[in-house]
């Protein structure tokens, strides 16, 4: 039985709405950002947090957007197979959520600009760049995720840029190492992506919802979550020779990756929802250990 929804306009709605148990995928690439500053011997433990902070608000502000811009354009309604949408249920009014979007990224252009002022100016065009980024996933005139484009924005953002500009508001430059180390986040939280995007093939294409799981059907969104996972693991396996055998660290979440893999091959529509919330889930544990394994991996 599901639980009870939370009242109208409640502490509770806004904390669904947030979708809490995603933000996992905002604070592991910034704690893998974060290691490849402390391995190239440049922490800063301020432009740590305030990447943290600004990040987190980001992914906030998007989500609330997609929830309010998937309602008004007809994507989510009372056929929606995956967890509650706070403005399709009627629990938070569409300009209350459009609020509460500018404020969380008002928040975050807060902490761009201490980090403008603490690393580089250039920081706060990147933070508008993925401000604007956001509400284009599935707002404007253009919507990212309803052309297919969803999951290289989220590949980019949640991975290459989170771990680099990580990494760059604190060593005021990317090595290759954050490069590299971004790939496995960026692979895993584009798996997250896919597994909502595979459920919802059917309910997307009758939206006019052009995902790429609609535009290659389930096989080849089932493919791509293989893909993702399988690079997500090659990286550490390849950096072990310029790092150290601390790399392999995330190798010990291989066991969940497999059977996510093999249970997403049988789930269909709601059944998949709890495989959404445990690939989220792997992410945030793969993300904690190879920061562990990159910060270990650091000579004396």
């Amino acid at each position: 039985m599901a639980p009870p929804l939370p009242q109208k306009g409640s502490l509770g709605a806004w904390l669904l709405g947030f979708r809490l148990p995603t933000l996992g995928i905002a604070v592991a690439p910034v704690l893998v950002g974060t290691a490849v500053a402390y391995f190239e011997r440049g922490l800063r433990t301020g432009p740590a947090l305030a990447a943290l902070v600004g990040a987190i608000l980001i992914l906030i502000g998007t989500n609330l957007a997609n929830d309010v811009f998937d309602y008004e354009k007809g994507a989510d309604t009372g056929e929606r197979l995956g967890p509650v949408r706070v403005t399709q249920a009627g629990l938070l009014a569409p300009h209350k959520v459009k609020r509460a979007v500018a404020l969380t990224f008002l928040g975050a252009t807060a902490c761009g600009v201490y980090l403008a002022a603490a690393a580089s100016p250039w920081i706060i065009a990147l933070g508008l760049l993925c401000m604007a980024s956001g509400l284009a996933y599935t707002g404007g005139p253009y919507p990212l995720g309803y052309h297919g484009l969803g999951d290289v924005f989220v590949f980019v953002f949640l991975g290459l840029v989170a771990v680099c500009g990580t990494a760059f508001v604190q060593l005021l430059r990317v090595p290759w190492l954050a490069v590299a180390a971004s790939l496995p986040l960026g692979a895993l939280a584009t798996a997250v992506l896919v597994v909502n995007n595979v459920r919802d093939v059917e309910t997307d294409r009758r939206a006019g919802k052009r995902t790429l799981a609609v535009r290659l059907g389930r096989g080849g969104g089932l493919l791509e979550y293989h893909a993702a996972t399988a690079l997500a693991y090659a990286v550490p396996l390849a950096l072990v020779p310029r790092l150290s055998a601390w790399a392999l660290l995330p190798l010990a979440t291989l066991p969940l990756a497999l059977r996510l893999n093999v249970a997403l091959r049988r789930a269909v529509g709601a059944a998949m929802n709890p495989l959404l919330k445990r690939t989220a889930q792997l992410l945030l544990l793969f993300g904690l250990l190879w920061a562990a394994g990159i910060a270990l991996s650091r000579s004396p």
